[in-house]
């Protein structure tokens, strides 16, 4: 009998344990629009974002992964429809968020389709609107201010932010991929910069293979439209954001990479 209630205590002692472990294992959260996770993130339609191959490159014994990225979303319609939120109510000290937002930024701020826009740049502009998506009155803030909002916010977790430059699309000029150096991606840049975020420019990493690639090659990766890539092009987009990782020598996230 005694020896029954001894297993008994050690196994319940056993997943009290295991349980603590699994709560206590650090996250790195994915974020951001359908070019780093496409619907939901099972290739429908051969369609795939970048982030539904990161969890490939870690060891998730030591760390869970997971892509909270949404197709048609702006750094403002992420936070306003409370996804943000929700990732803040369990996000704690030694976890990570990484981010990559702008595509859709640039759309309109008060439209009847999508109303997801953001004001362009950095700075601390904001204007109202009414929104005629959610049915109410809107202030609506820079790009800059939304990526600040979420990164500060991480930080004051404890967790650690990256920031990536927005995938290029497949737009190609004079033999060369246009890049986003003049908007979205320097914009990217400079609010890691001003919130002390960690940053992967993998908006000129992903530019530099195209722009090697040729338009030809690089047209095989967008299958359907000049935004969206195939699985192919998604796991050279996931790759380039390990090599970015790799790059960022003092950040903790390196350690639990598989080697």
């Amino acid at each position: 009998m005694k020896i029954k209630k001894w297993i008994a205590a050690f196994v319940a002692v056993s997943f009290f344990c295991y349980g603590f472990m699994l709560q206590d294992k650090p996250v790195l959260y994915i974020i951001g629009d359908s070019t780093v996770k496409n619907g939901s993130g099972k290739g429908i339609d051969s369609l795939w974002g970048w982030g539904s191959f990161i969890a490939d490159y870690f060891d998730t014994t030591k760390m869970d992964v997971q892509n909270h990225a949404i197709g048609g979303r702006s750094s403002r319609t992420f936070i306003t429809e409370g996804r943000w939120e929700k990732i803040m109510g369990t996000l704690k000290k030694g976890d990570y968020v990484i981010m990559q937002f702008g595509h859709n930024d640039a759309g309109p701020l008060d439209d009847t389709a999508r109303a997801r826009g953001t004001i362009r740049g950095i700075g601390d502009d904001s204007t109202k609107i009414y929104n005629p998506i959610r049915k109410m009155n809107e202030t609506v803030h820079t790009y800059g201010w939304y990526m600040r909002k979420i990164i500060t916010e991480a930080q004051s977790k404890g967790a650690v932010a990256i920031v990536c430059s927005p995938v290029p699309r497949n737009n190609f000029k004079d033999g060369k991929v246009e890049r986003g150096n003049n908007d979205y991606g320097l914009w990217a840049k400079q609010v890691a910069a001003q919130t002390g975020a960690l940053f992967i420019d993998l908006n000129n990493m992903i530019a530099d293979k195209y722009d090697s690639f040729g338009a030809d090659k690089t047209a095989v990766y967008f299958p359907k439209d000049h935004t969206h890539t195939d699985e192919a092009g998604a796991i050279l987009n996931a790759s380039l954001v390990i090599e970015g990782i790799k790059q960022l020598k003092s950040c903790s996230l390196n350690n639990y990479l598989l080697k």
